[in-house]
């Protein structure tokens, strides 16, 4: 397991422990006591860990090179029944934007969402997460698609931003991002977003306009990461730490401020320590949501979904 810095307390016991696990192995000694007091110590500490995470530190398991991508979710919710669709009927199929048909226990439900990639050229295909213009017009032909068939659409946003080269740049990214914004808005049937991972800048926002949004307990979401705000405004990424806490990323943060509804919690550890539960925790909100929201008539479904967006910011003194 890929540990973090101020996971390391961990790492010292998890060493214990598969050294206890050898020691049975080979001697064929009893040593479940031991490794059920180590087990305890480890729980303790990743609590302890848990309890005082700082928003940076959140950032970090966000990032976690073990924590599980938007296809891993798709298919621990479908079981294996999600049909990828391709393509944007203009330039080409964007490998950082998948989405596709799923059924969700009896359910047909359209994902859509960013897949970062699993090792190093996985990750050069899929582009890091971040999605060309091809990729944001494939998500809302998707959209249009589900809307079409009158089934329920599910975001999976997890990106560090949408694509900033200069080939994106004359592809029209911004009007394609701002054409997402602007027709999600109009979709006429439940949409729910959920991020799972990063969600930066206009990239995340690009499908994150729906009747119900939630965070991952670790995950962020942010119009800039704290790298990137540290640059701008302290010319050097070693600020980084004191953006993170002035930008209030966190799911907790978000919350608070009114511009998500549901923080989904995380197994001990992060979502990477167990990801079947985390699985089953997204599934089990995304069945509760599509159930709430589809005994919604259509125009008070919109219109809901419009004032959601329009309260916020909006604050009395």
């Amino acid at each position: 397991m890929n540990l973090l810095d101020f996971e390391e307390p961990i790492g010292v016991l998890l060493e214990q422990l598969q050294k206890v696990e050898q020691v049975e192995k080979e001697s064929n000694v009893d040593m479940s006591k031991a490794k059920e007091d180590l087990q305890v110590q480890i729980d303790n500490k990743r609590k302890e860990i848990a309890e005082g995470l700082t928003p940076w530190q959140r950032v970090q398991l966000s990032r976690h090179p073990d924590r599980p991508y938007t296809l891993s979710y798709i298919e621990a919710i479908t079981k294996g029944s999600f049909i990828e669709l391709h393509g944007d009927r203009g330039v080409k199929d964007d490998k950082a934007m998948i989405g596709g048909f799923g059924n969700v226990d009896g359910k047909t439900v359209m994902f859509i969402g960013q897949q970062k990639g699993v090792n190093t050229k996985m990750r050069q295909f899929r582009n890091f997460g971040m999605a060309n213009p091809e990729g944001y017009r494939k998500a809302l032909r998707l959209m249009r698609l589900a809307e079409k068939f009158n089934k329920p659409i599910v975001t999976l946003i997890d990106t560090p931003g949408a694509f900033p080269g200069l080939e994106a740049e004359e592809r029209g990214q911004g009007e394609a991002i701002a054409r997402n914004l602007f027709e999600m808005f109009r979709i006429k049937v439940p949409i729910i977003c959920i991020v799972i991972g990063e969600g930066a800048s206009g990239g995340a926002l690009g499908i994150g306009i729906g009747d119900n949004i939630a965070m991952l307990e670790n995950s962020w979401y942010s119009v800039i990461s704290p790298e990137n705000c540290s640059t701008i405004l302290w010319r050097s990424w070693e600020y980084k730490q004191t953006a993170a806490e002035a930008l209030k990323l966190t799911s907790s943060d978000m919350k608070k401020n009114g511009l998500i509804d549901t923080i989904i919690k995380e197994p001990l550890g992060g979502a990477h320590v167990c990801p079947k539960k985390t699985f089953t925790s997204v599934k089990t909100h995304i069945k509760k949501q599509i159930k709430l929201l589809s005994n919604i008539e259509t125009d008070e479904l919109l219109n809901n979904r419009i004032a959601k967006f329009e309260k916020i910011g909006v604050f009395n003194e």
